[in-house]
């Protein structure tokens, strides 16, 4: 399997959520909730009730029924059991969502990507991962087909490996 530019927002999203202080099955929900919401609005969506988008809220603010403020972006919020998820079209991005459509795309090396994903973030100033424009233009765009790549590399080498010595 590979990896895409789907599997690579949703990473660098999650990312961008843990490390702005979201805890980290929040912030995989976050991830993938962003990563439905930018393929929808590239395949032309553009919105309608209940649709998400941008706001103007601090960081990690909630305001309103049901809605969550990460930096200038908003999501619509679904908490129970005390653990916050993101939904979008009415469904929750849940820890298995992103099990299943984020992680299993490594074919096991999302530890790897995990780690590199945080650092990679971790090197860009607040107010840009506070900025959806911002992440969007200075740490996905940049990066996300040369990530798409590596990630699909590094899933594939233990395969490679078993291919070659059989």
């Amino acid at each position: 399997m590979s990896v895409g530019r789907f599997q690579v927002m949703a990473t660098l999203q999650a990312a961008r959520a843990y490390v702005l202080g979201l805890p980290l099955e929040s912030a995989q929900s976050w991830g993938l909730n962003r990563s439905i919401f930018y393929a929808a609005a590239k395949r032309g969506f553009k919105g309608g009730p209940g649709v998400e988008g941008k706001g103007t809220k601090a960081r990690g603010t909630s305001k309103g029924a049901g809605t969550y403020f990460l930096g200038d972006e908003m999501a619509f919020k679904d908490e129970k059991g005390g653990v916050l998820r993101f939904t979008i079209g009415g469904k929750v991005q849940t820890k298995e969502d992103f099990e299943k459509q984020i992680k299993a795309r490594f074919s096991g090396s999302f530890p790897q990507a995990w780690k590199e994903a945080l650092s990679y973030v971790k090197g860009f100033p607040r107010n840009v991962l506070l900025s959806g424009e911002g992440f969007f233009n200075d740490v996905y765009r940049p990066k996300r087909d040369e990530l798409a790549e590596k990630w699909t590399e590094m899933g594939e080498s233990p395969r490679k490996q078993i291919s070659r010595s059989s």
